[in-house]
């Protein structure tokens, strides 16, 4: 008994509790936040310049419809693909893969740019993804575009308080020239490009590289009916004019490209289609002293849009 007494008697009262204050100091914080979302890190203002940049960029309606998405197969297109800014969704990687220097790269790009996912996958599953081409371990999946309305084009200028300057595509067909188009209407000021739905080039990755970046903010807007839509423009009081060989106007000669104006541009090899030519207001032709039977339709819209945008300066 006394001996239990001793053991006792070593022991203290009660005591006042901690609240559980020790307990919770002992517990984590959490998970680490990823890279982007840490202030300070390399990623995080990567990722703030990258959202700038979508807030500056034109809100696509989409009351033009979504396109479809794809593919783009193979090592090196892969990797152009990522460097030209070509929007994509995943990034499919064969399990297993041989690791070399366009592998390496096409990760990290993808990695920098954020909101790609990342997918290890076996071959046969990207044999059936590609339809068996030579895909070379590397996927990248391009999402659906979205495509502005025609009139979502004019209405941007007027907000920005310009007048409509608008290049229209008829029976083009490659998407190397839309992507062109793009380009030239980005540089000279323009508003946006106009395709039709059916038998036209679309927004693919394709011509999202040779629009070298600037499709992410000049819109392309489909139209379910080029004709329709060019006479939409003509009741707006937007001008409407065709480029063919043996137009009446010369485009130095038009004073019509210094106001509101819609281009149209047709194929290299059949031009303007008839309803299109006899929609237009003016035909006019780009001289060619060197003898050229035609030009290819980024080449011939740039250089009406370089003389629209003499005349509006």
């Amino acid at each position: 008994m006394a001996a239990n007494n001793r053991r006792m008697s070593g022991k203290k009262g009660a005591q006042i509790g901690s609240g559980g204050q020790r307990r919770r100091g002992l517990e984590g914080k959490g998970p680490t936040p990823p890279a982007e979302m840490r202030k300070g890190h390399k990623k995080n203002r990567i990722a703030n310049a990258k959202s700038k940049q979508v807030q500056r960029r034109p809100v696509a309606r989409g009351r033009g419809g979504r396109g479809t998405s794809e593919m783009v197969v193979g090592r090196n297109p892969v990797v152009e693909a990522l460097r030209e800014g070509v929007p994509a969704s995943t990034l499919y990687v064969q399990q297993f893969i041989d690791n070399d220097e366009r592998v390496r790269e096409a990760l990290q790009l993808a990695a920098e740019r954020g909101g790609i996912n990342l997918m290890e996958a076996p071959r046969p599953e990207l044999d059936r993804m590609t339809n068996g081409l030579n895909h070379q371990g590397l996927v990248l999946q391009v999402p659906p575009y979205e495509y502005a309305h025609p009139e979502d084009l004019a209405e941007a200028a007027a907000d920005e308080g310009e007048d409509p300057l608008i290049v229209a595509l008829d029976g083009v067909t490659d998407p190397r020239n839309l992507g062109a188009v793009v380009r030239s209407v980005s540089a000279f000021g323009g508003h946006g490009v106009v395709v039709p739905e059916r038998r036209a080039a679309g927004m693919t990755a394709g011509a999202w590289k040779t629009s070298a970046g600037t499709a992410a903010r000049t819109p392309v807007a489909r139209a379910t009916n080029l004709t329709r839509a060019l006479e939409s423009y003509k009741k707006a009081g937007i001008v409407v004019v065709g480029l063919a060989a043996d137009g009446e106007h010369e485009i130095g000669d038009l004073e019509a490209l210094g106001g509101p104006v819609v281009i149209v541009v047709g194929s290299e090899g059949k031009g303007l289609s008839r309803l299109v030519g006899e929609t237009c207001d003016f035909r006019v032709r780009i001289p060619m002293p060197g003898g050229a039977e035609s030009l290819n339709a980024g080449v011939a819209a740039g250089i009406v849009l370089y003389e629209a945008a003499r005349r509006r300066g």
